[in-house]
């Protein structure tokens, strides 16, 4: 399973997205540009003191990273606030990559329409977005749960 994040604007959120790749086995994928200077000083900075304990790419557009998916024949599921089906009704696969989109507008259209599967995650009415670290915890772990790919 992958954890990917397109175009993310804070390096802390992405700090965290690796730290929980760190912690629970999972690769993380950076999909450039970036809203800060992406490497490991950078993430040291934010607060990220296990980016030695993760395995993390960057790749420097979309399409790159797309074109790599889709020749491992990795299904990509996004999560996104137009997602209609909630994330608990998904069944996922342990090779499947989990996309979160940047914090200030998501993904564009072309990315979503690239997606084989869009899904959101229940939440209360009249609430915009979780924070997408959050987001990404709790769809990991899901995923995980359902795949038994949970640490011990």
């Amino acid at each position: 399973m992958i954890l990917a994040l397109y175009c993310p604007d804070i390096a802390q959120n992405a700090g965290t997205c690796l730290r929980t790749g760190a912690c629970l086995g999972v690769e993380v994928h950076l999909i450039e540009p970036a809203g800060f200077p992406m490497g490991d000083a950078g993430f040291r900075r934010a607060g990220m003191d296990y980016i030695d304990q993760v395995t993390w790419r960057r790749h420097p557009s979309f399409d790159a990273f797309d074109g790599e998916r889709r020749a491992a024949g990795r299904r990509l599921v996004l999560f996104t606030t137009r997602g209609a089906a909630p994330l608990f009704d998904f069944r996922f696969r342990p090779d499947d990559v989990l996309l979160f989109g940047r914090e200030s507008a998501g993904v564009p259209d072309g990315v979503h329409a690239a997606a084989d599967a869009r899904l959101r995650i229940p939440m209360r009415a009249g609430v915009r977005s979780l924070n997408v670290a959050v987001s990404a915890g709790i769809a990991i772990a899901e995923a995980l749960r359902q795949t038994g790919g949970l640490p011990e």
